[in-house]
């Protein structure tokens, strides 16, 4: 089975970082895997999304016109983005700061106030966890277990912030698992 994931939102929100950690959770459980960062012009601030691709068959392209599912981090993100969902995919809105719910009917959007939820929780950087739990606990991509084992890994450098980033992605986990 391949599933595709595009993160998108303005640089500076975890787009790249919450795509990497997906790629190589996949990786750790042994699948195929394809990460594709795009950034706009300005870098910090300006548009960026990936695209990640995880399958148990050989990927014949990174790129994907048409993800079944698409985590949108902003307003602009939402707009571009939306139209693109593979019908019968998934949409997840960053609620804290898209106001709207999508127009589609043949697409299940899941609605994450994931700074509200970063911010109680100690750091607003921590939203991208929120939104990629809530992929995770709703797609079923990989396992939490070898995630949190990821994000242990390749965050080793801020100890200190692995509680939290824990937290974070167990409170997107348990929305995505259970949307509204």
């Amino acid at each position: 089975m391949q599933h595709e994931v595009t993160f998108a939102g303005f640089g500076g929100q975890g787009i790249m970082t919450a795509g990497q950690l997906l790629a190589y959770a996949g990786m750790a459980e042994g699948k195929m895997v394809v990460w594709l960062p795009s950034y706009g012009p300005e870098m910090r601030g300006g548009t960026a999304y990936c695209t990640v691709v995880i399958s148990d068959k050989p990927i014949a392209s990174p790129i994907i016109e048409n993800p079944q599912a698409i985590a949108v981090f902003n307003r602009p993100s939402m707009d571009k983005f939306e139209s693109k969902v593979k019908k019968g995919g998934v949409l997840v809105v960053n609620s804290s700061l898209i106001d709207i719910k999508s127009n589609r009917d043949d697409i299940t959007g899941i609605y994450v106030p994931a700074n509200d939820i970063a911010i109680t929780a100690g750091n607003a950087k921590a939203a991208n966890m929120v939104i990629l739990g809530a992929l995770i606990g709703h797609l079923g991509l990989v396992k939490m277990e070898t995630v949190k084992a990821v994000v242990a890994e390749k965050m080793s450098k801020k100890q200190e912030f692995l509680a939290m980033n824990y937290q974070t992605l167990e409170q997107g986990f348990q929305l995505g698992s259970s949307p509204t």
